[in-house]
């Protein structure tokens, strides 16, 4: 892999895993639009290395809280941080289902299936509409809740929809405080990606060669550095009631998508 397709990779990814735009939407999208031999084929160890690093991200913005989670369950207490463990516990258990269970039936709606991409990135735009104009208020994730925005969660392994956009999404128009509910999005997949990427070692899927180690180091900068200002800036944005934006321009593009599936 070149070195500037890792950094651009790196960039894509960091900023997609945040932002309400379906990464996996835009990659079945640029591979029919391109062709599937313009865009270099990602090694399973570098698409590792890029959920690594905005899992890492993650946890950067959200050291206070992932600090206080930690320290919780070792005081093998019932208090806030281990409610709050626990409702990410649960709202992990759907896509869990999903990925061991039809692990095979999601891999086969990515082949280029422009027109689902189209009509899903359609569902995001209104999920994205009807959370930015949902009250803000000072509501906390529920148990309910967070079973609940973990459906959303297993649904948005569509290709798509928006895994932030869906799970954000849900959690305001369950009356959730905004912030709160940019939150738990974030910290709920960071389990997940860990899991997948453990499988992923102790599988012995993983394939190393030492001249990728350049452009695999730059394309891990590159997601970390992007996903820190992403992870901001989206909580940010839904914070003020402006992921409008986001989906607008994901009906522009789910519309597009659908008349390239049609007439293209």
């Amino acid at each position: 892999m070149e070195i500037i397709d890792a950094i651009i990779l790196g960039i894509i990814q960091g900023l997609t895993e945040f932002l309400p735009v379906s990464s996996s939407g835009h990659l079945e999208l640029g591979k029919a639009i391109l062709g599937d031999n313009s865009i270099p084929e990602e090694s399973l160890m570098f698409t590792v290395v890029l959920h690594f690093a905005t899992a890492l991200s993650t946890l950067v913005i959200f050291r206070k809280e992932v600090f206080e989670i930690i320290g919780g369950l070792f005081q093998f207490k019932w208090n806030e941080q281990s409610q709050f463990s626990l409702k990410i516990i649960l709202s992990m258990i759907p896509a869990v289902f999903v990925g061991l269970f039809f692990e095979e039936q999601l891999e086969s709606l990515f082949g280029g299936n422009i027109l689902l991409v189209g009509c899903m990135l359609l569902v995001t735009a209104v999920l994205l509409f009807f959370a930015d104009k949902a009250k803000n208020t000072n509501k906390n994730v529920s148990y309910t809740n967070a079973v609940i925005i973990g459906i959303s969660q297993a649904i948005a392994m569509l290709p798509g929809i928006s895994r932030s956009g869906a799970t954000i999404s849900t959690s305001v128009l369950l009356g959730n405080d905004k912030s709160k509910a940019a939150r738990f999005s974030f910290l709920m997949v960071v389990p997940l990606i860990f899991g997948a990427i453990a499988k992923d070692i102790l599988g012995g899927e993983l394939s190393f060669d030492s001249q990728q180690m350049l452009p695999l180091s730059l394309g891990f900068i590159a997601a970390f550095l992007s996903g820190l200002f992403a992870c901001k800036w989206m909580i940010a944005l839904v914070k003020n009631s402006k992921l409008t934006y986001f989906a607008i321009y994901c009906v522009i593009v789910g519309l597009l998508a659908i008349a390239f599936a049609i007439f293209g």
